[in-house]
């Protein structure tokens, strides 16, 4: 079931969000949240290695923002 569009994300979050954290399953669970909320992957993920395990990021962007890119 698919939520009603809002131009602007819900709980006063910010449009664009750079999702980072160790790379688990938490993570994974954060990326899946925001996308339930109605964000859209926004690039490629990144990842870089800080000596004891793997560091990931993901943008996400608000499809309402005016700079969307589909």
């Amino acid at each position: 079931m698919s939520q009603p569009f809002s131009l602007s994300p819900p709980e006063g979050l910010p449009v664009y969000r750079l999702l980072t954290g160790p790379d688990d399953a938490a993570f994974c669970r954060r990326v899946s949240e925001a996308l339930a909320l109605g964000y859209r992957l926004h690039g490629s993920p990144a990842a870089t290695f800080n000596g004891e395990r793997v560091i990931v990021a993901q943008p996400v962007l608000w499809p309402g923002a005016s700079h969307a890119a589909d």
